[in-house]
Formats: structure tokens, sequence, C-alpha cells
């Protein structure tokens, strides 16, 4: 099993942020590369890349992103507006001596990413989405949308509701992570699963506990997980969440380009974040690239280490 470097805790914004580098570039030949996490998950997701990416010659940082892991986690909902993450993660390179850097995210660490791109660019050198486009601001706040289209089951809106849900995953953290990370659905399935599928508190409450075999990390791996999220708890994630509808009103009247060389990794059977998500991104996203692996779902880190990793390393070569 690959392993992590031990962490450092680097004071970023006000808080402690834990990142874990390999640097197979001391003569800086390339912009670092930053590899930002979404929801559930932590900078150990990233595991399969870190190395990887320092092999071919790259400096590589995962970051625990604030409220996951090793890092701080303050209860206050607006430290996880896209302001403040954004101030975040440019305070960290700040600390780092890092003037620019590649911003690599995977669901809500490409919209950390793509929200790098946007709102402090002069950190950026390139964008990576992997899962994540980047789409316009809606017309409408966006949980009164997904309500309408999704119902109020719908994860997005059951987690505006304080406490509850955190309280629910945190009384099962093992059968969270278990029905979390289950492989993808065929694409014949997928009109049969919408909605219910996005109805997450509903499956820890009601569904039974998958069988192992259906879970695409290692035992081990898991184990990392369980332990991590027993010690910080959810919630600081799930206030990610609880943005969403504030960062719509603050990006009002905002200019939403990302003017940066990026490069968008789809997944074929990503149900959440479909590769048809993608269309039109060239109209936010000039100078953007397309990639995507076949056969594959939302948790490509975990499905696909070798194809991701590859992508990931050729676009950086490339472009750099």
């Amino acid at each position: 099993m690959t392993s992590l470097p031990e962490p450092q805790r680097i004071d970023a914004n006000g808080v402690k942020l834990a990142i874990y580098e390999m640097n197979g570039d001391e003569e800086g030949a390339y912009p670092p590369v930053f590899l930002v996490h979404g929801w559930p998950e932590l900078a150990y997701s990233w595991k399969n890349q870190l190395p990887a990416l320092a092999d071919e010659g790259f400096r590589a940082i995962a970051v625990d992103v604030k409220g996951f892991g090793a890092s701080d986690a303050p209860v206050d909902i607006d430290a996880y507006s896209i302001d403040q993450m954004t101030r975040d993660l440019a305070a960290l390179a700040d600390a780092l001596n890092i003037d620019r850097a590649v911003w690599c995210g995977h669901d809500w660490g490409g919209w950390l990413a793509w929200g790098m791109g946007q709102l402090r660019p002069e950190k950026v050198a390139g964008v990576i989405g992997v899962s994540t486009p980047l789409r316009p601001r809606p017309p409408a706040p966006p949980i009164s949308i997904l309500k309408k289209r999704f119902t109020d089951k719908h994860y997005f809106v059951q987690f505006q509701e304080e406490e509850v849900p955190e309280k629910l995953f945190e009384a099962n953290i093992e059968k969270f992570f278990r029905l979390t990370f289950r492989g993808p659905a065929p694409r014949e399935d997928w009109a049969r699963l919408v909605p219910r599928i996005f109805d997450l508190p509903g499956a820890i409450m009601h569904a039974p506990t998958p069988p192992k075999d259906t879970c695409i990390l290692s035992e081990e791996d898991l184990a990392v997980y369980i332990e991590a999220y027993a010690k910080s708890g959810f919630r600081g994630g799930i206030n990610l969440y609880r943005n969403v509808d504030r960062n719509w009103q603050w990006m009002e009247g905002r200019d939403e380009t990302v003017r940066a060389p990026s490069l968008w990794i789809g997944a074929e059977l990503d149900l959440f974040l479909p590769p048809e998500s993608a269309e039109g991104m060239e109209k936010l996203v000039p100078d953007l690239e397309k990639h995507i692996i076949a056969d594959c779902g939302h948790w490509v880190m975990w499905e696909k280490p070798a194809e991701l990793n590859a992508a990931l390393i050729a676009w950086l070569k490339d472009k750099f």
C-alpha cells in the first residue's frame, strides 16, 4: 500500500492546513501542482497521483482542505465560502513561497480549483478539473433549482439543515463510506436511479450496508477514511454545501472567466457529474482541453489511477 509522506501543518489565512508533499522538481522547472480533494475525501485520495507526479519531475502537494483530515475545522459556516476557501489556498501558496501553481481538484476540489482561476488568477499557472466542470452562474439560487428538479430529498438540500446530516453520518462512519465508495452504475440504469440516488441521508438510514466486494477501496484504504472522519467529524465538509446559495449571491456581477491554461478530465460513468455537464465550458474557459476516461465512475483517483496519471502528466508536460 502506497503511503503518504508525513503531513506538514502550514499557517494559511488564520487556519492550519495539512499538506503532503513529494518533490521531484528540485530545480523548479515546472510550476508546482496542488492536489485538492472533494467531499467526502481527504488529501489521501491523491496517494496514487503524488508519487506518479514526483517521479515525472513535478513538485506535487496534496492538501487536506479546511474542515477535513489533519487540517483545522472551524465550525463557522462562513469560513467555508468560496471567498474564504480560495483565500486559504492562496495563503498556503504564499506560505510555501510559491508564486503560481497548477491547481488540480476533484469534486468540490475541482470547484475550488476553478474558483482559484476566477478569483485568485495571480496565483494560477493552470487549472485541472477532475470530474468537475465549470458551469456559469445559474439564474436562480442553486438550492431552489435542485429542490425543484430532484425534490427536497436531494442531499444538497438536506445538508442545509445544521447538525442533522453530520450526526447521521457520524453514527455509522463505516456504513457511510461503504455506501459512498461503490463502483459506478451502468448508464442504462441511470434513469431508474435518479432522483433517489441523491438521497444520501435516506440511504444511510434505510439501505443495507453493501457487501465488502462492492467497495472500490481496499480495506486498508477504507480504514484510513474511517479513522480520519472519526476524528474530524463531517461538519466542516458539509459546511461547503451550506455556502452554495451564499456563493451564488457573492458571485453576482463578477467575471467568471478562467483565462489560465486548463484541462477538464471527465469520467464516462460519473452519474453525479456526467461528461455532458461539461458541454459549453469553452465559453468560460477559452484555453481548455478535455479528456474523458472510459468505464470510470465518479471516484476517478481510485477507479482509474493509471489513466488519470497519464492524462495529468501528458497535459502538464505539454503545457509547461
